[in-house]
């Protein structure tokens, strides 16, 4: 994974997995990468990197993004055309931020041996704006 910081949107697979969110109009792609993150299988580690970007999106969609720069500039104009995420969404978000974070999962591995300090910040930072 090419990262250049421990923000959701601060590596390569998840800049380019926002592409994909220029054409979109609803919710569904966030959905979809909100629960291939909370199924009863292991989450590799490119699911969860897409599912903390999911739940970025859904705190830009709340108004309480964490992340506000360069790479989520394309966020704002998602969130105009779909509008605010439902509760349901929310709810997929806390739990895919939980589960794509264990610390036992392949993306904390990943974080860990390259100095996990910010990534832990920013997806606490990202915990709580979803549950505020």
């Amino acid at each position: 994974m090419g990262a250049w910081s421990g923000e959701p949107f601060g590596n390569d697979v998840a800049a380019d997995w926002a592409w994909d969110l220029e054409e979109a109009d609803d919710w569904t792609l966030v959905r979809t990468a909100l629960e291939d993150a909370i199924t009863p299988d292991a989450v590799d580690e490119r699911t969860a990197v897409i599912a903390l970007a999911a739940a970025e999106v859904v705190a830009h969609g709340l108004g309480r993004p964490t992340q506000d720069d360069a790479y989520t500039g394309e966020l704002s104009a998602f969130v105009s055309r779909a509008s605010a995420p439902s509760d349901e969404i929310v709810a997929l978000a806390i739990a895919a931020v939980e589960r794509a974070s264990d610390p036992d999962g392949d993306l904390a591995l990943t974080w860990e041996e390259c100095g996990n300090e910010a990534w832990l910040e920013a997806v606490h930072l990202l915990a709580r704006a979803l549950d505020a």
